[in-house]
């Protein structure tokens, strides 16, 4: 039993006592009263005092108004004719936890100018039972000032601890989100090409196999090399994430137009600068780019072209296939959409249109902070 009882205090404190005192204490002045009539006027105004109170708490609309109303009236009434000024307390309480700010500060400020005055005029005209409790009279006033202001306040931050605990969740859902989505696009660029790679490596051993054995051969070790190197990606990716090489890509981009026989022309400026994240991206852009220019254009040659300035590097990748492109076909596709998510990350962008073929056009502008903070690492 004293265990319970120990709990109980840990869990509310003094508070409900303090109000249980402050509901029984207006009938002890209430008692104090000169004839009946006062007595039985105050026990009805304090059972209508907490009936309305009672009422305010559930009030909305207009209401809020109305309720709070009569009990600024009831307390008002209950200082100049019991000079009871504790009802103050409990409207002070109330008017704190309201949450609109026009109710709030429209009650607060008519009940402390209420209440103010009423003290005043008591103890202007020497009022023998209000001067005997003076220091608790000034103690609810202070009350009466600064309570509603520090509940309300207390409100306030509780409500903007909801809604940052609440951005944090969602921040992190789009976190988690975004890493999804990254990791999807990183595979699909990957394995993708690579998948291609060997279909058309296969295609290709199929014909030959009876034309050409050894060339058949040939094709059939690269397959089997290609497509341990694509594990040997994924392994990676998924154990480090790591970034992939634009030279490296460029080599396997080779490949991959030699096997669908579609011939390479390339300008690629030397000495190539820019940050890792701007690699990584423009290589899966060229990745994606050349997948494509295999899967649908129909081409015999391929274009590619990578240049920079001092502002920005330039990459265009063009073929001379029949295949018509377009730009709204950029929002299609995990290939082309993951490009335009992937630039946009880096501010870059993406145009493509069609002139005797396709041309692609991918512009990184350059982010000299980045490079320069990578050079020393």
């Amino acid at each position: 039993m004293i265990k319970k009882l120990e709990v109980l205090k840990k869990s509310t404190g003094i508070s409900p006592y303090i109000w249980t005192l402050l509901t029984i204490l207006p009938f002890y002045f209430i008692f104090h009263a000169s004839s009946a009539v006062d007595v039985i006027s105050g026990i009805i105004l304090t059972i209508l005092f907490f009936l309305f109170y009672r009422l305010a708490y559930l009030s909305k609309g207009w209401t809020i108004y109305l309720w709070p109303s009569l009990l600024i009236g009831i307390s008002t009434f209950a200082i100049y004719a019991y000079s009871y000024v504790y009802f103050s307390f409990f409207l002070s309480y109330f008017i704190g936890n309201i949450k609109k700010q026009i109710p709030y500060f429209v009650l607060y400020f008519i009940h402390l100018a209420v209440t103010t005055f009423a003290i005043y005029y008591k103890v202007i005209i020497g009022d023998s039972l209000l001067l005997k409790q003076l220091p608790f009279v000034l103690i609810i006033w202070f009350g009466v000032i600064l309570l509603p202001l520090t509940i309300h306040n207390r409100k306030e931050r509780g409500q903007l601890q909801e809604k940052l605990e609440d951005a944090n969740k969602r921040i992190s859902n789009l976190v988690k989100l975004e890493e999804r989505q990254r990791i999807a696009r990183d595979l699909h660029d990957t394995l993708g090409q690579k998948l291609s790679l060997i279909g058309l490596k296969s295609d290709l051993a199929r014909k030959l196999v009876y034309k050409d054995p050894e060339q058949a051969r040939l094709e059939l070790k690269d397959i089997q090399h290609t497509s341990r190197t694509a594990l040997n990606e994924v392994r990676k990716m998924v154990s480090e994430m790591r970034g992939i090489k634009l030279r490296d890509e460029l080599l396997l981009v080779k490949k991959v137009l030699e096997a669908a026989e579609i011939t390479l022309i390339s300008d690629i400026a030397s000495n190539l600068k820019m940050s890792s994240i701007a690699e990584n991206i423009i290589s899966m852009c060229l990745k994606e780019a050349v997948t494509n220019v295999v899967r649908h254009s129909n081409a015999t040659s391929c274009y590619i072209s990578i240049i920079q300035n001092k502002k920005e590097t330039i990459m265009e990748i063009k073929d001379n296939g029949t295949s018509p492109f377009k730009e709204e076909d950029t929002h299609n596709g995990n290939g082309l959409a993951g490009m335009r998510e992937r630039l946009d990350f880096i501010n870059g962008t993406l145009e493509i249109c069609s002139n005797e073929g396709t041309i692609l056009t991918i512009v990184i502008p350059h982010d000299g902070k980045l490079i320069e903070r990578e050079e020393l690492l």
